[in-house]
């Protein structure tokens, strides 16, 4: 079955422009920046926006939702930026497993830094990080879990954190949380897909049936054994998403009167799975996969 892909979603709220004038302005306080990925969709999740506005800044990337990515792609992505020049970690930030490798790799990145500030005879001065990334990819839940409190207001909805936050971290670091950043336009509609799918974007704003469609035909190509082990789909129901959403929406009791599948339900249905893991581990985006993109008229 190939992989059709439609438009999905073009989002970018006005405080997301506020945010992108925020960071710049911020930049020039900090020492190291923490860009922060979500592990199932390292390309995807990552904005060209943030890259650029981070420059030459002492860099470290955070692969978090580890836990809910295939361990043998975190692997690959983690080795892919180490091939860049880029200092990468895996974590899981509800749970705070790598968050002291986090801590030692931004002193690292520091310590030049603080060098000079101890050949001009500045002692104690706090090294400073911003945190960057999408809207829902685990920023405030990661600060809070490093200062030990609820330090940060969190929400599972994106576009939750619109203030801006300093946070002592130990004694020599504080973290500065910054709003969710999206990129003006989502030229690659896949990825957009896929933004929607982990729930970066706003439920509200997109298309529900076209990506969903895409995420039965990504697991039919790349997990089909996934697929089948969860909706006991026969060959015959595999031979397409519409067949296969019709499928499951029976299976699932998703009719309405007249025995007719209640397609808004049975996608609803999909996405919660997938949400809740039920569907495995699963990365989406590969370390060789080329972007797609759609031309919109």
């Amino acid at each position: 079955m190939s992989q059709e892909i439609f438009p999905v979603v073009q989002w970018f709220p006005g405080h997301m422009a506020k945010a992108t004038r925020m960071i710049t302005e911020h930049k020039k306080k900090v020492d190291v920046v923490i860009e922060l990925l979500d592990a199932r969709i390292p390309r995807s999740s990552a904005n060209p926006v943030i890259r650029e506005l981070v420059g030459d800044k002492p860099h470290v990337v955070i692969l978090n939702k580890c836990d809910l990515a295939n361990p043998k792609a975190t692997k690959e992505w983690i080795e892919f930026f180490k091939n860049d020049g880029i200092h990468a970690i895996a974590i899981d930030s509800k749970n705070g497993k790598g968050n002291k490798q986090l801590v030692k790799t931004v002193e690292s990145l520091a310590q030049p830094i603080i060098d000079r500030w101890l050949k001009k005879g500045i002692k104690g001065r706090t090294v400073r990080t911003m945190i960057l990334g999408i809207p829902n990819v685990g920023k405030s839940t990661l600060i809070n879990k490093l200062a030990g409190s609820a330090a940060t207001r969190t929400a599972n909805k994106p576009g939750h954190t619109r203030g801006q936050q300093w946070v002592k971290v130990g004694k020599n670091l504080e973290l500065l949380d910054t709003p969710g950043v999206l990129w003006p336009k989502f030229e690659d509609q896949r990825a957009a897909a896929r933004l929607a799918m982990t729930g970066a974007i706003s439920d509200d704003v997109y298309d529900l049936d076209s990506v969903i469609k895409q995420l039965l035909a990504y697991l039919e190509e790349h997990e089909p054994t996934l697929l089948h082990e969860r909706y006991k789909l026969t060959e015959e129901e595999r031979t397409s998403v519409d067949t296969m959403l019709e499928a499951i929406g029976r299976r699932r009791g998703c009719l309405v009167s007249g025995g007719v599948v209640d397609y808004d339900k049975v996608r609803r249905v999909i996405l919660t799975d997938y949400r809740n893991n039920k569907l495995g581990y699963i990365t989406f985006d590969g370390v060789d996969e080329e972007p797609y993109y759609v031309d919109e008229e």
